[in-house]
């Protein structure tokens, strides 16, 4: 199974980065583009929906943002979603409806699909969040390797080469990632998988799979 295509791990219905994905069956394809296309998309989203705190930064009107909270253009944060104390985002975010962006998080080019949960302690960068994906407290994507190689993502027999130097994680759509893992450069967790808490996973997790350790992921039942 090609677990690391676009349509394999995310339901493009639940977010507005939809047409950035077109024509890409990779989607880390994306990242390169998100700035560019979010600076774009904002300026057509309607003022009667969003408000522009400052150059580059639209927020859905029904969104909450708390005031000790820091927001980097270009950024959008969508409809119901919320931005709770001391977040960060450093820009080329897209936060979607009804996602969370939780106490002392770090979002950097990443997109959160709609519903997705990044609640407390979390870094998320150069990384996809597909929709009602959740991140346990303390759980982190890791998007540099020690050695400042490019990321290859290994799919069983298959080498990915992706030519990025930064690449965080790929969480399919309704993915539990429990408390205080690490997501190292290039890992891909399909759809409704779920990792153990203080993991440290590298690679490909099946849809559906339990992520206990390396040698121990089991189907979900």
């Amino acid at each position: 199974m090609d677990v690391c295509r676009t349509e394999a791990l995310f339901d493009l219905s639940h977010t507005l980065a939809a047409p950035l994905f077109e024509g890409k069956e990779r989607p880390w394809e994306v990242l390169d583009e998100l700035k560019g296309f979010i600076e774009q998309l904002g300026k057509s989203l309607p003022s009667e929906e969003y408000d522009q705190p400052a150059p580059g930064v639209w927020v859905a009107k029904t969104a909450k943002v708390a005031p000790s909270a820091s927001l980097a253009g270009p950024c959008i944060i969508g409809p119901e979603a919320e931005v709770r104390h001391c977040a960060f985002i450093r820009g080329s975010a897209l936060v979607g409806a009804g996602a969370v962006v939780g106490n002392s998080v770090e979002l950097k080019n990443c997109i959160l699909f709609d519903g997705a949960q990044v609640p407390h302690f979390n870094y998320v960068g150069d990384s996809i969040l597909g929709y009602k994906a959740h991140m346990g407290a303390g759980a982190v994507t890791s998007n540099l390797k020690s050695d400042k190689s490019l990321v290859c993502i290994r799919q069983e027999d298959e080498i990915l080469v992706t030519g990025r130097k930064k690449l965080g994680a790929l969480v399919g759509d309704e993915a539990e990632v429990g408390c205080n893992s690490v997501l190292c450069p290039g890992s891909v967790l399909g759809r409704r998988c779920q990792i153990y808490p203080t993991s440290c996973v590298r690679g490909v997790v099946a849809p559906g799979h339990i992520y206990k350790d390396a040698q121990h992921i089991v189907p979900r039942t």
